[in-house]
């Protein structure tokens, strides 16, 4: 772990981590969220993500940790527990983002079945990120979101924000952190057919296939009827 840290912290890159690169607006795009949503979170009377000043952009480490909050909100967890459960991991790791952190993926949820004792007849596969109601969620849902990032020295470093099954990504080591597919961000392709070019002149101008610059125009919003409409 030691070794892990010291390396990503001598990485060219890691400054990149911290970089204000996000505006509210994208991050809840990208997260399914409201704006005004992914504002409360930071600057309620007690926030479950402090450390966002008002109108400040998302740095790439604070963005992941939106991505957790709206699933976890998606899940039924309240914003008390939540914050709790955020303060207690961030604490026991000693962490600024605890979200964010490989440790969070690998003991985490067992740290939070310490902190939330789960009732009695529990299995001890769920885990908890329950509501006040005392609802549960099972380990195999946080697997789903787990999977949504890839790990690398200790850090969520990558984000496949549209699932595996798309090649959008979202790497801060890449094009500043925009989402990309093949290291291309999808504005550009988007920029492209706004401009009324086929799908075949992008895809012999960049070199990537077709469903490649299909998923970086869904992930921008147009909708695959449209798409197919003009090929």
């Amino acid at each position: 772990m030691a070794t892990s840290i010291t390396n990503r912290e001598n990485a060219p890159w890691y400054n990149r981590l911290f970089l204000p690169a996000y505006r509210v607006v994208d991050a809840a795009r990208y997260t399914g969220a409201h704006p005004a949503t992914v504002s409360s979170w930071h600057r309620r009377r007690n926030p479950v993500l402090p450390g966002r000043g008002p109108k400040q952009s998302l740095a790439y480490l604070e963005l992941v940790e939106v991505a957790f909050v709206a699933f976890f909100r998606r899940a039924g967890v309240s914003m008390h527990r939540l914050r709790r459960a955020r303060e207690y991991v961030a604490a026991s790791f000693e962490c600024e983002y605890p979200f964010a952190e490989y440790k969070f993926k690998t003991e985490g949820l067992h740290i939070l079945m310490d902190a939330f004792p789960l009732p009695f007849g529990s299995t001890g596969e769920e885990i908890i990120v329950a509501d006040e109601a005392g609802q549960l969620a099972w380990n195999s849902l946080m697997g789903e979101q787990f999977a949504q990032f890839d790990y690398e020295f200790d850090l969520a470093l990558t984000w496949h924000p549209a699932g595996r099954e798309s090649t959008v990504r979202i790497d801060p080591r890449i094009a500043f952190g925009e989402p990309v597919v093949e290291g291309i961000p999808t504005r550009i392709i988007k920029g492209r057919w706004d401009a009324g070019e086929s799908l075949a002149e992008v895809g012999e101008d960049y070199e990537i296939p077709y469903q490649v610059i299909v998923d970086a125009l869904i992930f921008e919003g147009v909708h695959l009827e449209t798409i197919a409409s003009r090929g």
